[in-house]
């Protein structure tokens, strides 16, 4: 018989093979051509069978699982402050792109770089590898900059009864700016946007202090959340590798504020993936194959953001509080959601992987372009900008879209991103369990305290992979 480390690895290697198998898809009519049907089921009994594997493992067998490896020692370094300046001097040349440079998005410099290369490229790296957002965040350093210059000292504090509202509010103003506005990608428009929010940040953290990047700045809320989930992190001066989400066994369980910006994470996921679907349209009465443009379908999407996130809040509490009364416990209900709130992530980080996996095989062409358009403008000398011919080649991008016309390639698409929601699903179940072991002591009562939560977290597989599977009309 195994013994409990020897299971452990066991069980490590098996979750981390699971993450190379191959995974959104523009192409939604071919998707629906493959056996999804299959594929969805086989990804819910995935989930399922690791909830059922919960209930026979050994009590301490989920913290080898989880325990970290402690590797070469890490100093700590002012660097991230000058790269922190660097990062804003970028965004402000980014925002000049917006307003300067072509009108065409996949063109535009500012476009590419905050659709593709942050939104997508940056978050997944956050969740995934180590808190890079500590190194290009575009505020910590200026604000550190005219502090130590001026003199400055904040002359407002942010109340502590606000929590984390601001954090909330400015990232649902973030998502509905992507999901709701008429035109995200025009690059006046996002320019404008994108310089406007800069400005305000920097200024607010001036007023405020470093207290609204801590609660008020929605954007580094969410990379502080995400870095809770990487594989790399600081600890003890030294730097440690584990298994994803192993951080959040190392922490406190967050405020009810922070518990509810993670679920607005998943939440406002979850309807980036709705608002894009037949079923969607049909909810609004609009013919999704003739499809009015996205300005007329403004308020209905913020609505439907705010609903989304009203419902997943209400629906998760519910469930920890069904838990709660199963397990006969007396623990308050918040003080319940603030410990499993964080058991969100994996989900919500696996299906933001596969929803914009797609949007990254072709967008990351028009980057990859970009890039070397410029290195080879660098390479001829021209350090002020790109030159006339150059400029001009950028019409000319060799960007493929083949891949989405074939069946064999369109399954491994599909099956990468279904195994991103999946794999998110599992670590969830059993970061669930973990903490539910040390909150109830004995294997039953977590079990039992979590069978509300499993049975969410399998119906919410279905409901991921659904989406992906879901022909699209916008």
């Amino acid at each position: 018989m195994l013994s409990p480390r020897r299971l452990g690895t066991a069980i490590l290697a098996l979750i981390l093979g699971t993450g190379a198998a191959l995974a959104h898809a523009s192409e939604q009519g071919l998707v629906l051509l493959l056996p999804t049907d299959v594929y969805i089921a086989s990804g819910a009994a995935a989930v399922a069978l690791t909830v059922m594997l919960m209930a026979v493992l050994p009590e301490g067998m989920l913290g080898v699982v989880f325990a970290p490896l402690r590797l070469i020692a890490l100093p700590r370094s002012a660097a991230p402050l000058v790269t922190s300046t660097l990062s804003a001097l970028g965004v402000l040349a980014l925002v000049a792109s917006g307003f300067a440079g072509p009108r065409d998005p996949v063109e535009n410099p500012l476009v590419l770089a905050i659709w593709t290369v942050f939104w997508i490229c940056v978050v997944v790296f956050q969740g995934l590898l180590f808190d890079i957002w500590r190194w290009i965040n575009p505020w910590r350093g200026p604000l550190a900059l005219i502090r130590r210059v001026t003199g400055l000292r904040s002359p407002l504090h942010l109340p502590a009864r606000l929590g984390y509202g601001p954090a909330i509010v400015t990232f649902l103003g973030f998502a509905g700016f992507l999901m709701a506005d008429p035109a995200p990608v025009d690059p006046a428009r996002l320019g404008l946007v994108t310089g406007a929010y800069w400005l305000l940040t920097l200024i607010a953290g001036l007023i405020f202090g470093p207290r609204w990047m801590i609660r008020g700045e929605g954007l580094s809320v969410l990379m502080r959340c995400y870095r809770q989930m990487s594989l790399l992190a600081r600890r003890g001066g030294r730097l440690a590798l584990g298994l994803f989400g192993w951080q959040l066994l190392k922490t406190r369980a967050p405020r009810g504020g922070l518990a509810i910006f993670m679920l607005v994470i998943l939440a406002c996921g979850s309807f980036d993936g709705v608002n894009e679907t037949f079923w969607w349209l049909g909810v609004l009465g609009i013919n999704p194959l003739e499809f009015p443009g996205r300005s007329a379908v403004v308020w209905q999407n913020v609505v439907g953001l705010l609903t989304a996130n009203v419902l997943l809040v209400a629906i998760f509490a519910g469930t920890i509080k069904a838990g709660l009364l199963l397990n006969r416990s007396d623990m308050a209900l918040g003080a319940a959601m603030r410990i499993f709130a964080p058991t969100l992530l994996p989900i919500a980080l696996g299906y933001h992987i596969a929803h914009y996996y797609t949007a990254l095989l072709v967008d990351g062409q028009y980057v990859l372009e970009l890039l070397r358009d410029w290195t080879g403008a660098l390479s001829h000398g021209l350090v002020h900008g790109l030159s006339h011919d150059h400029a001009e080649g950028l019409q000319h991008l060799h960007v493929t879209t083949g891949f989405f016309n074939a069946t064999d390639t369109m399954r491994a698409i599909w099956l990468t991103q279904a195994g991103a929601v999946v794999l998110g699903h599992v670590i969830a179940v059993m970061l669930a369990h973990a903490l539910a072991l040390r909150v109830f002591g004995s294997n039953r009562r977590a079990l039992l305290s979590q069978a509300p939560l499993a049975i969410f977290m399998v119906g919410y597989t279905f409901f991921g992979l659904w989406l992906l599977a879901s022909p699209r009309g916008v």
